[in-house]
Order: structure tokens, then sequence, then C-alpha cells
């Protein structure tokens, strides 16, 4: 009897623990929500698109770690890891356009996803990361010596 009731208990945690797992959580039912909203390139930006804007329009963060932000970053980029964007969103502007990047492109959506998930909308992506930046920044300077 004692042998029965504990399998008879073990089988009722192991039901409730697999029902708990199968139910959507908030945060699945959060990122489901932006999923079915999502545009295809939702949030992306392109180094050609903040230079024909201005890039005093944008504030960046740079979500690469200290030593590759030390080593060269976009003028007047914060440094912001980007498994550390969450718990420092506030100081992420919610009233100007903000571009995250890393080096090209595969960490910084992580963050992006993050935060757009959070409801920040202001949020973009910088295509091609800081690698594609310095690669526009180099040729916009050869063809203005070209002139």
């Amino acid at each position: 009897d004692n042998l029965m009731s504990r399998l008879l208990v073990a089988a009722l945690l192991i039901a409730q623990v697999i029902a708990v797992e199968a139910s959507d959580s908030p945060a699945i039912e959060a990122m489901q929500e932006y999923l079915d909203f999502a545009d295809y390139a939702d949030g992306t930006i392109s180094s050609e698109q903040i230079n024909s804007v201005g890039p005093d329009s944008f504030y960046f963060v740079d979500t690469r770690n200290a030593s590759q932000y030390k080593a060269g970053h976009i003028p007047g980029a914060i440094n912001i890891e980007w498994r550390e964007v969450l718990s420092r969103r506030d100081e992420i502007p919610g009233d100007k356009p903000v571009v995250l990047y890393c080096d090209t492109g595969l960490l910084s959506p992580r963050a992006h996803f993050a935060l757009r998930v959070a409801g920040r909308d202001n949020i973009k992506l910088l295509w091609g990361g800081y690698v594609a930046w310095s690669a526009s920044q180099s040729l916009e300077a050869v063809q203005q010596q070209q002139q």
C-alpha cells in the first residue's frame, strides 16, 4: 500500500509538471505576440539610412563586450553588453530611435528581440553591425577624397 501510494503521488507530480510545461508562460505568449506582428525586416536600419538621416538623430548602443567597445565604436555610442540590455534598459531612451549593434549583427539581434518583447518599439538593429558601419565610413571618406 505504501509503495502504491508513493507511485501514485509520483505519477500525479509528473503529470502536473508536464501540464505546466505544456501551457504557455507569459514570456512565451509575449514572444509569440511579437512574432505574429513583426515585419520581415522589422527594426533593421542600414549605415546608408543612418547617414542619410544623420547620426545625431539616433542613440547608439554597442552590445559587444567592453574590450571590443574600447577597440573602436560608433562615436557617441554607449556600451551595454547584449546580455545586460534588459537589466540596464533604464539607460536606453524611449523617446528617440535607438540603434543596437555588435560586430557583424549576430549577437545584437538577441538584445533587439528582448527589448522589443519588453515593449520597446523605438529599437533598431544596425544591418551588418560595426563592420558594415566602419566599411561605409571608409568608403564615404574615399569618395570625398576623390571629389
